[in-house]
C-alpha cells in the first residue's frame, strides 16, 4: 500500500490537510448514505500470496468471478511480444480433463458466460453464473489458466485467427491510433509495444513460449481472485484454496522486475489524403495510479470533457473547449482520456476531424489545455468534481464492474479504496490543485501525438510545442 492512500476510517474521522490545496472532509455529514453503507471489501491472502477479494450483494442470484494477472504487453520482451493475447486465445482451446467442445458445453449448460482480455498491464479471466454455480466456475478458471493443452495444432490453427483479429483492430481508427501514441510516446520500452504484438512474432510464437510466459508471470504474488453479487467469501477463499493453492508457485513482487515506461515528446503521422476525415490523438507524461495527481487529472479530465456532434447539447455543453468546438465546427467529434499505469500515464485528446479545420482545432485545443494552468474556475471545478462521482458510480454499476474494480485495485493500489475514501479525495480538490497539476502536466512540457489520415494541414511538432505555453496569461 503506497504512503499516500490514507485508510478509510483516518480519511472520515479527522481533518487531514493534504499536498494539494482543500482539507479532506472532517465529518461523515458530508457523504450520502449510499455512499457510507457500500459494501466491505473482504480480502484474504493464501498461503503462497494468492490475494482472494470480494464484495457480496444480498439477495442477488448470480455472481462474477475472475482472476485478475498483473502481467501483460509491457512484460513481454521484444521476442515474446504477444504472448500474453496468444494465451488468452488458447486458454480457450482445451485442457487435460476438458476438450473445447466440453468447455464450452460445460458453460452453456450452466448458463454461464466465460471470457478474457488482455491490457498492457494486466490479464483477466472471468466468469458470470449463477450462485450455485460460483465454485464450478472458480474450478474452470483454474483449469483453463493452469492447465491448458497448448496443443501445437491448435497454436497454429489460431495464429490465422489472430491475424485476421489484428486486420479488425487496424481498421478500427481509434485503437490504432492509440497504438500509435504509445508507440511513440513510449518508444524503445514495454508500454509502447502492441497487445497483440507484431505479426512477425504472431506466426513465430512457440508452445515452449507461451509455457515460459505461464511459468513467469502465472504466479501467486502477482494474481487476485476477485467475486463480486452472491458470493460468500469464506467458500471462496476454501474453493481458490483447494483449486489454485498447489497448483501456483509462490514468491515475491521483487522477482518480477517490470521495466520502466520513458517517455519521449515525439509524433507518429501516417497520412492518407483518401481519407475524408484525420483521427488525431495529442497526449502529456500524467501519472501513475498511486500518485498524488490522479485525482487532480480525473478532475482535469472531467472538465474538458467530450463531445460528439451528434449529441443533443450542441454548442450547450459544459466544457468551454466543447463549446469552441460546436461553435466552431472544428471536429466530428473530440474525447478527454486519462490513462493511468503503475509508474506513467497519458493525459490527453483524441479527436476526429475535417482536414481543412485542423489547424485550428489544434489552436484551440492547445489554447484550453494550457487554461487549465491560469483560469480555471471553482464552478468548473465543483462541477466537474460532481460530474467524476456520477461517472465513477455508473462504472460500478453491475457485478462485473465491482468485480473488475476490485481485482484492478488490489494489484495497483493493494488493496481496494472505499467508496467514501474515494469521494473525499475527490472532494479535496480545488482549483488550485488543478491548475498545479496542470503546470506540471501540461505547462512548457513535450508532447506525444499520433495522426492517421489527410493531415497535410496539421501543424509541426515545434508549433504544437511551443503553444504548450503562455508567454502572459
Amino acid at each position: 500500500t503506497f504512503s499516500l492512500m490514507l485508510s478509510a476510517s483516518r480519511v472520515l474521522s479527522r481533518t487531514a490537510v493534504r499536498r494539494f490545496g482543500s482539507a479532506v472532509p472532517s465529518s461523515t455529514d458530508a457523504f450520502p448514505s449510499y455512499v457510507l453503507n457500500a459494501p466491505e471489501t473482504s480480502v484474504t491472502t493464501l498461503d503462497g500470496g494468492l490475494r482472494v477479494a470480494s464484495e457480496t450483494t444480498i439477495g442477488s442470484e448470480t455472481a462474477t468471478v475472475g482472476v485478475f494477472i498483473d502481467a501483460g504487453s509491457r512484460f513481454e520482451t521484444a521476442q515474446n511480444n504477444g504472448a500474453a493475447h496468444f494465451l488468452e486465445h488458447m486458454s480457450f482451446k482445451g485442457t487435460s480433463k476438458r476438450t473445447q467442445k466440453q468447455l464450452e458445453v460445460e458453460i452453456e449448460n450452466m448458463g454461464g458466460h466465460l471470457n478474457a482480455y488482455t491490457s498492457r498491464e494486466q490479464t483477466v479471466y472471468f466468469a458470470k453464473v449463477f450462485k450455485k454455480d460460483v465454485p464450478k466456475a472458480v474450478e474452470i478458471l483454474g483449469d483453463i489458466l493452469l492447465d491448458s493443452k497448448l496443443d501445437e495444432a491448435a497454436i497454429d490453427r489460431e495464429r490465422d485467427v489472430i491475424l485476421r483479429e489484428m486486420e479488425e483492430v487496424n481498421k478500427n481508427q481509434e485503437e490504432l491510433i492509440l497504438d500509435h501514441l504509445h508507440e511513440t510516446a513510449f518508444m524503445g520500452t514495454g508500454l509502447g509495444r502492441t497487445i497483440l504484438g507484431p505479426e512477425a512474432n504472431i506466426r513465430s510464437l512457440t508452445r515452449s513460449d507461451l509455457k515460459d510466459y505461464i511459468d513467469t508471470h502465472y504466479v501467486a504474488p502477482k494474481m487476485v481472485v476477485a467475486g463480486a453479487g452472491a458470493i460468500d467469501h469464506g467458500e471462496l477463499c476454501n474453493v481458490v484454496g483447494d483449486v489454485f493453492g498447489s497448483r501456483v508457485k509462490g514468491g515475491s513482487a521483487v522477482d518480477f522486475p517490470m521495466e520502466p515506461a520513458v517517455f519521449t515528446g515525439s509524433d507518429k503521422r501516417v497520412r492518407f489524403d483518401s481519407d475524408d476525415k484525420a483521427h488525431i490523438a495529442l497526449a502529456f507524461e500524467g501519472a501513475g495510479w498511486t500518485s498524488e495527481y490522479t485525482f487532480p487529472l480525473m478532475v482535469m479530465q472531467t472538465i474538458l470533457g467530450s463531445w460528439d456532434r451528434t449529441s443533443g447539447s450542441g454548442r450547450n455543453i459544459a466544457s468551454k473547449f466543447g463549446q469552441e468546438v460546436a461553435e466552431h465546427e472544428l471536429a466530428h467529434s473530440y474525447m478527454t482520456f486519462n490513462t493511468a499505469y503503475k509508474d506513467t500515464g497519458l493525459f490527453g485528446i483524441y479527436a476526429v476531424a475535417p482536414d481543412h479545420k485542423l489547424e485550428d482545432l489544434m489552436w484551440y485545443m492547445t489554447s484550453n489545455l494550457v487554461r487549465l494552468v491560469h483560469k480555471t474556475t471553482d464552478e468548473e471545478v465543483e462541477r466537474a468534481k460532481t460530474q467524476l462521482k456520477a461517472n465513477m458510480l455508473m462504472t460500478l454499476d453491475g457485478h462485473a464492474q465491482v468485480a473488475e474494480d476490485i481485482g484492478r485495485q488490489l494489484l495497483t493500489y493493494g488493496r481496494r479504496l472505499p467508496l467514501a475514501e474515494v469521494f473525499a479525495r475527490i472532494d479535496a480538490v480545488s482549483a488550485s490543485d488543478v491548475k498545479a497539476t496542470a503546470g506540471r502536466v501540461v505547462n512548457d512540457q513535450d508532447h506525444a501525438l499520433a495522426a492517421i489520415g489527410p493531415i497535410h494541414a496539421l501543424p509541426d511538432y515545434n508549433w504544437i510545442r511551443r503553444r504548450s505555453y503562455w508567454l502572459r496569461a
